[in-house]
């Protein structure tokens, strides 16, 4: 049996990853900000989804951004299911402002809840982490910390999901001493929830859909997929990678 935590586990990529991973013998704890009733409701469809294929769930909310919030997840794990065996850190979002525009508290709260809030979330949980070769993280970065071009960069969530990776890395090369891994994925364009934050117009996700050599956009079923893989033994020999799944968005 595998407790597996999962942030943004409410909306996108997150839930995606939640609903593949639910089965009998998983045990998912799933965090979301739970800021107004609709993202409750959100969060609480998720969880049944995933109890109706056969995995043990526990829901909690709150904001990453606030220390002590990821250490408090960590405990809530534990005490209900046991050690952590799996993170999943898929919240964030984009803030569309520019360098000019964005303000220090627009920057400390990117960096909170994408690279702050991870690295309290991996440290609480590390004493577990370090029990054996099963264990396995993964971070959800984005495309805009590897792509820069005019009138396209996103200075707060860029430099957020930069610091995010290095983290990981970091984390990466002290698993590796029990042979667990810690691993990115950089989502390009995704669909995302009507009306969420970062979500586009129809006319500007047909023009995102065009960017990339494969001319799609991802849906979150496909980092999801790829999640899923890096959790798994076939995977033990990958740590450390950051990998893109963005239909070749990056490539020059």
């Amino acid at each position: 049996m595998r407790i597996s935590i999962i942030t943004g586990g409410g909306a996108g990529i997150g839930a995606a990853v939640a609903r593949r991973l639910a089965a009998p013998g998983q045990c998912l704890v799933l965090h979301g900000q739970g800021a107004d009733d609709a993202g409750r409701q959100r969060l609480a469809a998720v969880a049944a989804a995933c109890r109706q294929a056969g995995a043990e769930v526990a829901v909690l909310s709150g904001d990453l951004a606030a220390p002590g919030s990821a250490s408090d997840l960590v405990s809530a794990a534990r005490d209900t299911f046991g050690p952590v065996g799996a993170i999943v850190h898929a919240a964030g979002f984009a803030d569309r402002r520019s360098f000019r525009d964005l303000p220090r508290e627009g920057l400390d709260r990117s960096y909170a809840v994408m690279a702050g809030a991870f690295h309290e979330l991996a440290s609480a949980a590390l004493p577990d982490l370090l029990r054996g070769p099963e264990s396995r993280v993964v971070a959800i970065s984005s495309f805009v910390a590897h792509r820069f071009v005019v009138g396209g960069t996103f200075p707060a969530s860029a430099a957020a999901k930069a610091a995010l990776e290095a983290l990981v890395k970091c984390l990466a090369i002290e698993l590796a001493a029990v042979g667990g891994t810690a691993n990115v994925v950089v989502p390009g364009y995704t669909r995302k929830d009507p009306g969420r934050q970062g979500s586009l117009d129809p006319a500007a996700w047909q023009v995102a859909a065009r960017a990339n050599p494969l001319q799609r956009l991802a849906e979150p079923d496909d980092i999801a997929a790829t999640v899923k893989f890096l959790l798994t033994a076939e995977a033990g020999h990958i740590t450390g990678a950051v990998l893109p799944v963005d239909g070749g968005l990056t490539l020059s």
